[in-house]
């Protein structure tokens, strides 16, 4: 299907263009959200017609965008979630919470315009992408802790924090000595063995 774009749409093209689309993908996303209209030889006169009008909208609401992510620079969100040891979360976070969580820190913002390829599975910060117009995107701090102790303690140093080390040089060490207790059985048990073959 033939579309004219009424914005810049990414990977597609820029207001005004038209190009050709998948019916599905133009009769779900596109027409619904007013992102396009049909390629029709009435519609492209009414886009002409229209032009200066749409250009001005789309404009202003660049700069409201471009007013919001200015506000958005620096911001840093912390969520609190349970974890293991090893730093991965039981669950994940997605959209919506990053959504809450930036909306919270005074900026509302929906999850669909959280940009996001996978959910987040382990703690520490994330850059994430909040898309705020087609043409304006700004990157916030997603903290991920198990506290706000913790939290404060990754802004400060920028990695995880993990209790667990010590315990592993702990368990290193106590291994290391139960190996050498066993070793040292074994020479006893082997030395009683030698004494009883030889009476």
């Amino acid at each position: 299907m033939e579309v004219i774009l009424l914005e810049r749409v990414e990977k597609l093209g820029q207001m005004g263009d038209t190009v050709t689309v998948k019916d599905g993908f133009a009769r779900n996303y596109l027409l619904p959200q007013n992102k396009a209209m049909r390629a029709t030889v009435a519609n492209k006169a009414v886009f002409e017609a229209e032009r200066a009008r749409l250009e001005a909208e789309n404009l202003e609401r660049k700069s409201e965008a471009e007013a919001v992510a200015a506000k958005m620079d620096g911001l840093k969100s912390v969520l609190i979630r349970s974890a293991g040891e090893s730093g991965q979360l039981y669950g994940s976070v997605n959209s919506r919470d990053i959504a809450t969580s930036v909306t919270e820190a005074g900026v509302a913002v929906s999850r669909s315009q959280i940009v996001l390829d996978r959910a987040i599975k382990t703690l520490g910060l994330h850059d994430v992408i909040i898309r705020l117009h087609p043409e304006v995107s700004a990157t916030v701090v997603i903290n991920i802790a198990r506290s706000e102790e913790e939290a404060q303690t990754q802004f400060e140093t920028g990695s995880i924090v993990s209790s667990s080390f010590d315990d592993e040089d702990e368990l290193d060490v106590s291994a290391e000595e139960i190996f050498e207790e066993e070793a040292e059985v074994d020479v006893e048990v082997s030395e009683e063995a030698e004494e009883e073959t030889a009476e």
